[in-house]
């Protein structure tokens, strides 16, 4: 069933992505703003309440749906678990940004291209070079795909073989917008025993299925280049989890990543990653290297729910 409820979400997602603007965004970002309103005092236990209540307790609603829907149908268990992989899985949530910065490099208008990963990244952007400004584009998809597609699909496998459903899924994603939005730049900014919970909690959360997403990249990229930069160039880059993503798609298709950071807030790296300059090319071959991941983790799924149905 989680094979076939992936692949469905998937399906639904790019015949009919979700508005950035639908309910179940307001609602999250309602219920994060009332937790933080509500639970942060400020010390440190009260940002860790904090967190819990704004991630887990989610995750274990969903995962309460999901206990009560098992007596009584399949298929209101398929239809949950696909409606709930549906609003946290896919790329329709980031590709328009990354599809209009590739249309305007490729029509040779690098303003545009600027202008819109600066929107997508929520920053402002200096004048850089073409090379500077497509490595900021592959970094930045190359995170996009794994926080949106493979992290989400391992926490939903890890959470639903433990019998809890499609919990992971929200789990993860509440995670990540937490560590996310509860940063000192924005203006609606928690305590620091907020921030740092919810940055902590991330950095757990998403061990696992950056190490998971690397692997992948690997399997179906340029595999040794890929395991060489993940052991060697992960400190280049601010955040461990991102690093490993980042250098095994530096190694899967071969291009130079790292250096400078567009936020100011992020940790900065150590240098650059081997490999050649990044060009407009490097956008395809980052194209290709995502689906082709994602078919390799259909497959798994796929022959993981055949042997199970054999067993």
């Amino acid at each position: 069933m989680s094979f076939f409820a992936i692949f469905f979400a998937l399906l639904l997602e790019q015949a009919r992505p979700l508005s950035p603007d639908n309910p179940v965004h307001h609602l999250a970002t309602a219920w994060r703003r009332w937790v933080r309103r509500s639970l942060d005092a400020g010390q440190s236990e009260h940002g860790w309440m904090a967190w819990a209540a704004a991630a887990v307790a989610p995750a274990l609603l969903v995962a309460l749906v999901h206990w009560l829907l098992l007596p009584f149908s399949d298929l209101l268990v398929f239809v949950w678990t696909a409606a709930v992989l549906y609003v946290t899985l896919g790329f329709r949530q980031f590709s328009h940004h990354f599809t209009a910065i590739r249309q305007a490099l490729e029509s040779g208008d690098e303003a545009t291209a600027r202008s819109e990963l600066a929107r997508w990244r929520g920053t402002e952007l200096e004048d850089q070079s073409r090379p500077e400004l497509l490595r900021h584009v592959i970094e930045h998809s190359a995170l996009q795909a794994h926080r949106h597609v493979f992290g989400v699909l391992l926490a939903y496998a890890v959470l639903a073989v433990l019998g809890l459903g499609p919990a992971g899924a929200v789990l993860y994603r509440m995670a990540e917008s937490l560590a996310r939005r509860w940063q000192p730049r924005l203006e609606d900014a928690p305590s620091q025993a907020a921030q740092r919970a919810a940055a902590q909690a991330w950095l757990w959360i998403d061990h696992l299925p950056a190490r998971a997403t690397a692997l992948a990249f690997a399997v179906v990229g340029n595999f040794e280049e890929a395991i060489a930069a993940w052991r060697s160039d992960v400190g280049r880059f601010g955040n461990p989890n991102d690093g490993i993503v980042l250098a095994a798609t530096a190694g899967a298709i071969n291009v130079r990543l790292g250096g400078q950071v567009l936020n100011p807030a992020e940790a900065q790296g150590t240098g650059w990653t081997e490999g050649r300059e990044p060009q407009l090319a490097h956008l395809a071959s980052l194209v290709g290297l995502v689906w082709r991941s994602v078919v390799l983790w259909l497959l798994l799924l796929a022959l993981t729910t055949m042997a199970h149905s054999v067993g």
